[in-house]
């Protein structure tokens, strides 16, 4: 690109505004509904900022495969959930819009000692993606504002630090530092080297290329060690930190912490519910599992194992390294349930840790009642709860809101975890815990399902994580169904609607006057090549349900989200800032 074309773009291209930085998931585009709040928001304000923490400006430092985008995607995906209003401003994606699709910057963009040209380019790249962080921070209520960028000298970062300060904005410096060589390469190959300028070629070598092309292309890079200015830096994924000046406000303190649990090496996190118990829907009893709960945890451990093998197997087959699988961890709650799904997995030789925090909502006086019972005895509860089932909670029940405060010490665990992790749990905990990965709204929390036929991955990725799911077959129709959503609490068999014990004699006043004639109804059904039926009947009071189906089996891994953010970031993939 010669230098009469770069003045061109940089003199003529045209603003650059957008809602956010990027189209592709809700960790980028903040929600507009107003009164909206977060799944772990303790209170609200006029203003939306919260903790008294004014405006701050967290601005990244670090070469790229460094791991930045992660980090901040991951900061404020914990600060949305707090419900600190947050937004990253990556400056890769104001310089595409500038020299537009397919093009690039000159070669010596990025060179201390720039041409003029590109040195105009890159002032009005910079300044355009400023100027969306002032307006965001000042008229749209903004209170934390994520820089990623690689700003590799120090005149350049005091000089930033400075210009902040005037617009009396806090900043904090967060750098990534990375000079362990199999980081690099495994951050290289888990993000950048699906470029097409390394289509075919063997991983370890594409980078190595990949790292070479960085130091020629930012032959200057100046690690932080400015006194006067707040930073944290990361050295090596987390095997150290060193803080400089970082006491400004309490908020600046929950975002260190966080950090220091924060790690970018890449882990997978497996979601599984519990087998079904004696007692199923009981919540006071901690009952053990049933004869099926027991087999069904043994075909769970038995199709995980199954599914990392294959995993393995398929990158290899790709050209990929042959290298062991990573560790397992497990976690459950301390309700027997869990812990007895997690055995034929401990008989292996798998690590299980018991979380008390874990444990499943609290469905207070709710507990074994009807629908019909709930909304007959609480009819203004019911009322609520309709308006706002995450954050109602019944008489001695706890909310969805409730259940994400509890689990905060457990989302920062989950950040910490460095092995593959299992999380064995009641449905409510899994809801919560892949909202907190997935972004997820409130609104959305308490109608996710987790039938007992699959078994969720989350696999982490730049901009934002996937989520597949894995079918565990050969289990009974009967234990398949998610907990119900809301209030459509079910009954066990010989409980009336108000969850009292039946005598053997009185079961048939169950059916509410229903004469003791046998009746059957069958309802078919079919999806795609897949075909069954579902019979009920009732035969002297007594209700029965069974169901078949045949066809072709579900496929063993598929999506269970529409995520497009590999899609949508492909042009990314080669970015250097």
């Amino acid at each position: 690109m010669d230098t009469l074309l770069t003045a061109e773009i940089a003199a003529n291209a045209p603003r650059y505004r957008r809602k956010s930085s990027t189209f592709i998931d809700g960790i980028h585009d903040v929600p507009s509904e107003v009164g909206n709040l977060a799944p772990a928001q303790l209170y609200s304000t006029m203003s939306g900022r919260l903790f008294h923490s004014g405006r701050i400006a967290i601005v990244m430092v670090g070469l790229p495969a460094r791991g930045k985008t992660h980090i901040c995607v991951s900061m404020a995906r914990y600060l949305s959930w707090l419900g600190v209003k947050t937004r990253i401003f990556h400056l890769g994606d104001y310089r595409r819009a500038t020299v537009g699709q397919g093009g690039h910057v000159p070669q010596d963009y990025f060179y201390p000692n720039a041409s003029p040209a590109s040195v105009m380019l890159r002032q009005k790249i910079l300044k355009k993606c400023r100027e969306d962080i002032y307006g965001w921070l000042n008229h749209e209520n903004g209170q934390v504002a994520i820089y990623d960028a690689v700003n590799p000298t120090a005149s350049g970062r005091r000089a930033l630090a400075k210009e902040f300060a005037k617009h009396d904005v806090q900043t904090l410096f967060i750098e990534s530092f990375v000079d362990d060589q199999e980081i690099l390469k495994e951050n290289a190959r888990n993000v950048k080297i699906s470029s097409p300028d390394f289509h075919g070629m063997d991983p370890d070598e594409a980078a190595k290329r990949y790292l070479k092309r960085i130091e020629t292309k930012i032959p200057v890079f100046e690690t932080m060690a400015e006194e006067e200015l707040n930073y944290v830096k990361m050295i090596n994924a987390g095997q150290a930190f060193f803080y400089n000046n970082v006491s400004f406000n309490y908020l600046s303190h929950r975002i260190v912490f966080y950090l220091t649990n924060l790690h970018i090496k890449h882990r997978t996190t497996f979601f599984v519910r519990a087998g079904t118990a004696t007692e199923e829907d009981s919540y006071k009893a901690d009952a053990p599992l049933s004869a099926e709960g027991e087999a069904y945890a043994q075909v769970m451990a038995e199709t995980l194992m199954r599914h990392r093998e294959q995993e393995r197997q398929a990158i290899i087959d790709q050209g990929g390294p042959d290298v062991p699988l990573r560790p397992l961890t497990i976690w459950t709650s301390t309700r027997l349930r869990t812990i007895q799904t997690a055995e034929p997995l401990e008989k292996l030789g798998y690590k299980v840790r018991h979380r008390s925090q874990m444990s499943q909502i609290n469905p207070g006086v709710c507990e074994k009642l009807s629908e019909r019972a709930i909304r007959n005895l609480y009819p203004e509860e019911v009322e609520k709860h309709e308006l706002d089932p995450y954050h109602h909670r019944y008489p001695r029940a706890e909310s969805y809101h409730d259940l994400a405060v509890r689990l905060e010490p457990i989302i920062l665990e989950l950040e910490r975890e460095q092995n593959d992790l299992l999380i064995i749990a009641h449905e409510s905990v899994l809801r919560v815990l892949y909202s907190y990965l997935m972004h997820c709204s409130t609104r959305d929390i308490p109608k996710l399902k987790f039938p007992r036929d699959e078994i969720i991955e989350i696999i982490p990725a730049a901009y934002q994580n996937e989520a597949k799911r894995i079918h565990i077959p050969g289990l009974d129709p009967r234990m398949i169904p998610g907990s119900p959503e809301d209030i459509r609490i079910p009954v066990p068999p010989g409980f009336d609607d108000f969850g009292k014990q039946l005598s053997p004699i009185s079961i048939p006043a169950m059916m509410m006057g229903t004469p003791p004639s046998a009746t059957e109804v069958t309802v078919g059904f079919a999806t795609g090549d897949r075909k069954g039926s579902i019979s009920v009947s009732n035969t002297g009071g007594l209700r029965s349900v069974s169901g078949s189906f045949s066809g072709g089996e579900r496929p063993v891994t598929e999506k269970i989200v529409n995520n497009t953010a590999k899609e949508m970031v492909e042009d990314k993939v080669g970015d250097e800032d």
